[in-house]
């Protein structure tokens, strides 16, 4: 830690030359200008950035290794107005570690409306301003993106400032398809909301991404493998920390495990694989599945044609909602 003190101050004391935005806004609006030239200047490896401008910085940080900090993560942290956290006791672990002391609030669910308010009359003061999340990528799961909605909607510039994402490291070490993913967030804490949450999910292809808490997550596993049916899936826990584990089942396995296994501890990333190729159904194999479920109800029935048979579970829904009526 000590040496990365010392890195963290040499970016720093490097000296910066004032420039505009980091969206090329001059590059853009100058026909003669040469973007590649000005990006090689802007993003030099051995520079540090430019003093800031007013506007609001959506700096990530770190999920668990604190050396996953970015070099222009510190620089705006050291030279923001005021930086404003979900909880300041966590981000005050974060700006100690890099000997930060900025201006620091708080900015979390319970006083966001209030805050918001405090935050646009600083930017109208020219003011820089960063937001920060307990860990991670801001607005991901968390009151963020009203923050940064009201900010544009004021006039005022949003400038990101990328780095870890729990979201993005699971799906890394999944092992499941990248090409097209989709972030659910957390799904409802009662069982009979989550089945309806996954079941409005179970059409979509592409791999699913959930965050989930040590405690539920044996019974989310369950309603998953209930409603999604039997998916390669992996639990990614701890990403980045001492003891990051991550384990790759199908769904129903997976289950299992955390079922007998107790509740685990840390951070936890569910990701899900997208649904089975399977070939066309034909209406007769439809009706004669649905007329064998429909004594359970046209939701459970139409739930496991959609995972039973591959069909678009609004195509088992209508059609178990006609079966019905004739009956």
């Amino acid at each position: 830690m000590k040496a990365a003190k010392l890195s963290a101050a040499a970016v720093f004391t490097l000296g910066a030359r004032p420039k505009p935005g980091d969206d090329l806004a001059e590059a853009m609006d100058n026909p003669l200008s040469d973007p590649n030239e000005i990006a090689r200047d802007r993003i030099g490896a051995r520079e540090s950035s430019p003093p800031l401008e007013a506007g609001l910085y959506v700096v990530a940080t770190p999920i668990g290794n604190l050396r996953d900090i970015t070099l222009r993560a510190l620089d705006i942290l050291g030279g923001a107005s005021r930086v404003y956290a979900e909880d300041t006791r966590v981000a005050r672990k974060l700006l100690d570690a890099y000997g930060l002391k900025p201006k620091l609030g708080a900015y979390h669910d319970h006083n966001a409306e209030a805050v918001r308010e405090e935050i646009l009359a600083a930017l109208a003061r020219g003011e820089s301003v960063a937001l920060i999340s307990d860990a991670g990528t801001p607005l991901v799961s968390d009151p963020g993106y009203k923050l940064a909605r009201a900010v544009i909607e004021a006039g005022y510039r949003v400038f990101p400032i990328p780095g870890a994402s729990a979201m993005l490291a699971g799906l890394v070490v999944s092992g499941l398809p990248s090409d097209r993913f989709l972030f659910a967030g957390f799904l409802p804490a009662k069982q009979g909301q989550r089945r309806s949450a996954l079941a409005e999910l179970a059409d979509v292809d592409a791999t699913l991404i959930f965050y989930e808490s040590g405690p539920r997550l044996a019974d989310s596993l369950a309603d998953m493998a209930e409603v999604l049916g039997d998916r390669p899936a992996a639990v990614a826990r701890e990403l980045t920390k001492m003891f990051e584990e991550t384990r790759r089942d199908a769904l129903p396995v997976l289950a299992a495990l955390y079922a007998d296994a107790g509740a685990p501890r840390g951070e936890i990333v569910v990701l899900v694989g997208p649904p089975p190729e399977r070939g066309e159904v034909s209406d007769e194999t439809l009706d004669a599945f649905l007329l064998a479920a429909l004594p359970r109800g046209v939701k459970d029935a139409a739930a496991e044609a959609a995972r039973d048979l591959g069909v678009a579970r609004k195509r088992a829904y209508s059609r178990a909602l006609e079966l019905k009526d004739r009956a």
